[in-house]
């Protein structure tokens, strides 16, 4: 069982679009909105501030009280995407409940739309043309296989979870790469016996689901979902001591797919249209 490290392949990466932003005729300006005082979110924004600011990136956080009207709100990405110095814009999620997500991940201009959640990028993934920006985990996972030499052409992939951030972006950028994509949810009938079988699986919905031995000795295992059990220890949606064994490849939790989103993130914000 071979462990693939995220954080090693991530600095690497961030490594090279350091190198490619100074090769820039102009600084890459990300600007991130956090609307409200969700915790986690506040951590998740200045660790993207951070990483940004050591790759050279321009970053800038632009905060909201959480009773912001959404008309409000709008009016500042109009201002943003009209802003010739912002390269890059991100609002982080999740969003109050008075605002509707949909309209402001719609608003934002799809060539600034670092998240890769417009649904115009959505919508060139989903047709195979080439959207201005992926998703940054799916993209984080792409790389982190290249990484490895690990074969997607031709081979069965199972992704469990279909969210518009991970799953469904995910057997899109896996069946334009030739993969044979099964998307599997909570209705899924038999999802044990699709994980056996499967030569790649990618799990993102956030509990304790593959924990079946596999039948595939060369299968990949990646893990999306990071959160703490009831000891307080942080895990993922895989049962890594008794299904490593059986694979492989497989993603540390953490130290897997965390720090290659970051990364992933890092390589969009770099880009300038």
């Amino acid at each position: 069982m071979i462990l693939l490290d995220g954080k090693k392949t991530s600095l690497k990466i961030l490594e090279e679009v350091k190198k490619r932003v100074a090769e820039l005729s102009r600084t890459p300006h990300l600007v991130v909105i956090l609307v409200g005082d969700n915790v986690a979110s506040r951590i998740y924004v200045n660790n993207k501030k951070k990483a940004a600011e050591k790759v050279g990136i321009k970053s800038t956080i632009i905060e909201f009280a959480s009773d912001i009207t959404e008309t409000d709100l709008l009016n500042k990405i109009s201002e943003l995407n009209n802003d010739n110095d912002i390269t890059g814009i991100l609002v982080q999620l999740p969003l109050p409940e008075h605002i509707n997500r949909s309209k402001i991940i719609s608003a934002i201009s799809p060539k600034k739309d670092v998240d890769g959640f417009n649904p115009e990028n959505v919508g060139r993934l989903a047709v195979g043309m080439e959207p201005y920006f992926y998703p940054a985990t799916p993209q984080g996972i792409i790389m982190l296989l290249d990484e490895y030499g690990i074969k997607i052409e031709g081979k069965n992939a199972v992704v469990i979870g279909r969210s518009n951030i991970v799953g469904k972006p995910m057997a899109q950028m896996l069946l334009k790469r030739n993969a044979t994509v099964t998307i599997c949810h909570s209705f899924t009938q038999d999802l044990d016996n699709k994980i056996k079988t499967a030569d790649i699986v990618v799990s993102a919905v956030g509990k304790k689901i593959v924990r079946c031995k596999m039948g595939n000795k060369n299968s990949v295992l990646i893990d999306v979902g990071i959160f703490r059990d009831s000891n307080g220890k942080l895990t993922g949606d895989i049962d890594f001591d008794f299904v490593s064994p059986d694979c492989k490849y497989i993603t540390p939790v953490p130290g897997g797919v965390g720090p290659m989103t970051i990364a992933s993130l890092m390589y969009n914000a770099s880009k300038i249209y």
